[in-house]
C-alpha cells in the first residue's frame, strides 16, 4: 500500500491527535530507519527514545521470537518467567552507586508505558501521605515538566497549554519553577487548599520541556529537605533512564542522591511497550493487594524483551559507550550555525538557535534522510539509539551544516 493510501486511511479512520509528518517507515536496522520506497534515515529521534539498542536488534528480536510462541499472556493473577528477574536486575541497577552491603531492594510494578507509570506513583505518593504524613494529598512538580497525557499525569505536567483544553483537570499539584530552591522552600512553609505535601516530583533533565537539566545543588538540596520532611522524592526517569544520560544507568545517580520512587519506561523495551515503577525504604511498603492493577502489564511478552534489551545494555557496555559519543556529539553540534545553546547528557541533547528554525530543520532533514525531533520553534531535540556510533554523529552534522545554511 502507498504512502498516500496509508495517509487517507489515516486521515479517514484515525483520531487526528497527531500531526504525523508525509513518511511511512517499513524497516529499521540498528540506528537506520527504511520507508516504504526504500529509502534510508539515520534514526536520531529513537520512537523518542525509546529504541535504546537499536531497530530489530538480534538478540531482542530472538527473544521475543521465543515467548511468543511459548505465552503471550495470562494475567497478574499468576507468576510468570523472567518478571521476578528483571525485576531483580532493576533494582541492581538503582543500587548502582550504593557499596553492596548497604544495598536494600527496589521493589518494581510493571505498567505499559511512563504515563501509567507516573499515575501509579501518584497512587503511591497519596496513600504515603494518608498513611505517614496526616493526610498530605499534594504533590510539587516544575513548570516546563511533563510527565504523561493521561489526566492525573497532565495535572503533574507544569505546561498549562497542554491541560487548558481538558479541564477540570485533577487538584493536588503545584508547580514550581526548576532549579528555585528558595521557590520549594516557599511551598513547603506556607498553608495552602490541600492537606500537606506528600511527595515532590521532577525529572533530572525536563526532556518535552527542552531539554533542561537540574543543577547539581538544587537537586541535592531538594532531596535533603524532602528527607528532613519525610515527604517523598519521586524522580521521573521514564526519558533519561536505561543509560540514556551515559556513564549511570540513570540520571538521579549523577548527583550521587537517592530518590524514595522512580518512574520508567521507554529504554526499557527497546520499542516494546512497557513501563514501571519502582520504590525503595518505606515507600516499598505502602501499596497492598487491592490498590494498583493493570491487565497486560509485565506480560511475559514484554518481560521477555525487557531482559533482553538490559542483557544487550551490558554487553554493550552502554555506560561508556553513550558517555563517549554523547561528549562527542555535543562537540561537533557548537560547529553548526545559529546555535545558542547546548543542553543534556549523554545521548539527550538539546540545541537552541539564535532564529526560528527548528520546525523547517526538521522538514529538511527528513528530505536529507535525518531523523530527529523539534520542541517549539527554537530547539532540536536528539535522542538516537544507544548505538548510535561517533560516525553517524559525523554523517548528521555534515547534513545538518548542509541543512542550516540553506534555511
Amino acid at each position: 500500500m502507498s504512502l498516500e493510501q496509508q495517509m487517507q486511511l489515516d486521515e479517514t479512520y484515525i483520531i487526528q491527535s497527531y500531526k504525523r509528518k508525509p513518511v511511512e517507515f517499513v524497516r529499521g536496522e540498528g540506528i537506520r530507519l527504511y520507508d516504504d520506497t526504500g529509502k534510508e534515515y539515520l534514526d536520531f529521534l529513537s520512537g523518542i527514545g525509546a529504541v535504546s539498542v537499536g531497530h530489530s536488534n538480534p538478540r531482542v528480536v530472538e527473544a521475543i521470537q521465543q515467548q511468543a510462541a511459548k505465552l503471550l499472556h495470562v494475567s497478574n493473577f499468576f507468576h510468570v518467567e523472567g518478571r521476578g528477574e528483571l525485576a531483580e536486575k532493576i533494582s541492581d541497577l538503582l543500587n548502582t552507586r550504593i557499596d553492596r552491603e548497604a544495598r536494600t531492594p527496589w521493589k518494581t510494578f510493571f505498567s505499559n508505558s511512563g504515563a501509567e507509570a507516573v499515575e501509579g506513583a501518584i497512587k503511591l505518593a497519596r496513600k504515603y501521605g494518608i498513611k505517614h504524613l496526616e493526610g498530605a494529598d499534594t504533590i510539587i512538580s516544575a513548570r516546563r515538566s511533563f510527565h504523561g497525557r493521561t489526566l492525573a499525569a497532565l495535572a503533574a505536567t507544569g505546561q498549562p497549554s497542554k491541560q487548558e483544553s481538558f479541564e477540570p483537570i485533577p487538584q493536588g499539584f503545584i508547580h514550581v519553577d526548576l532549579n528555585d530552591i528558595n521557590g520549594l522552600k516557599t511551598i513547603l512553609n506556607t498553608r495552602f487548599a490541600g492537606k500537606g505535601i506528600c511527595a515532590v516530583l521532577l525529572e533530572c533533565i525536563q526532556g518535552e520541556g527542552g531539554v533542561n537539566p537540574c543543577t547539581e545543588e538544587y537537586i541535592k538540596d531538594v532531596r535533603k529537605i524532602t528527607k528532613e520532611q519525610g515527604i517523598l522524592l519521586i524522580i521521573d526517569e521514564v526519558q533519561t533512564g536505561f543509560y540514556r544520560t551515559g556513564e549511570y544507568p540513570f540520571a538521579f545517580q549523577h548527583f550521587n542522591i537517592m530518590p524514595d520512587v522512580v518512574t520508567l519506561a521507554k529504554g526499557l523495551g527497546g520499542g516494546v511497550p512497557i513501563g514501571a515503577f519502582a520504590a525503595c525504604g518505606l515507600a516499598a511498603k505502602v501499596l497492598e493487594p487491592g490498590d494498583h492493577g493493570t491487565t497486560f502489564g509485565g506480560s511475559p511478552l514484554v518481560i521477555a524483551a525487557a531482559n533482553a534489551v538490559l542483557d544487550e545494555l551490558e554487553r554493550m557496555d552502554a555506560a561508556t559507550h553513550v558517555a563517549d559519543v554523547g561528549r562527542y556529539l555535543q562537540e561537533r553540534l557548537l560547529e553548526l550555525p545559529y546555535v545558542t545553546e547546548i543542553r543534556g547528557k549523554g545521548l539527550m541533547v538539546g540545541v537552541e538557535f539564535s532564529e526560528a528554525i527548528a520546525e523547517k530543520a526538521l522538514t529538511a532533514g527528513l528530505e536529507a534522510g535525518l531523523v530527529f525531533n523539534s520542541i517549539g520553534h527554537r530547539i532540536i531535540r536528539f535522542l538516537p539509539p544507544l548505538v548510535c556510533t561517533k560516525d553517524d554523529i559525523d554523517i548528521l552534522i555534515e547534513g545538518l551544516k548542509k541543512i542550516l545554511e540553506q534555511l
